[in-house]
């Protein structure tokens, strides 16, 4: 893992504990990832943050210039982003991203 890479993780780890212990960390996508309650809502993938993202603000999301469709098999994959680098360059950024991904992780919850 690059420097990049562990940088970010470090942040993310940081930023999810207001959520452990829910919070658990998984080798996935040839990065980390982290998962609420079991699913997948934020990782890191070559230096890139990985966010999943409710339906109904996926367009919105969209329009942010730093975010992009995660096409990690070549296709976008539903409800997944990726986030350059410069999307995340705060510690108030990267919390918004994992507010969002934590909220597409709780909306799979079941009860």
């Amino acid at each position: 893992m690059d420097t990049n890479s562990e940088a970010l993780v470090r942040r993310i780890r940081v930023a999810v504990l207001p959520w452990n212990p829910h919070i658990t960390e998984k080798k996935m996508f040839g990065g980390s990832c982290f998962l609420f309650k079991g699913k997948m809502c934020v990782g890191e993938t070559k230096g890139r943050l990985m966010v999943r993202v409710v339906p109904g603000k996926m367009n919105q999301v969209l329009d942010d210039p730093d975010v992009s469709p995660m096409d990690f098999t070549g296709k976008p994959m539903k409800e997944f982003i990726f986030v350059a680098e410069k999307g995340f360059d705060s510690e108030a950024k990267l919390q918004h991203w994992i507010e969002l991904g934590i909220e597409h992780a709780q909306s799979k919850q079941i009860g």
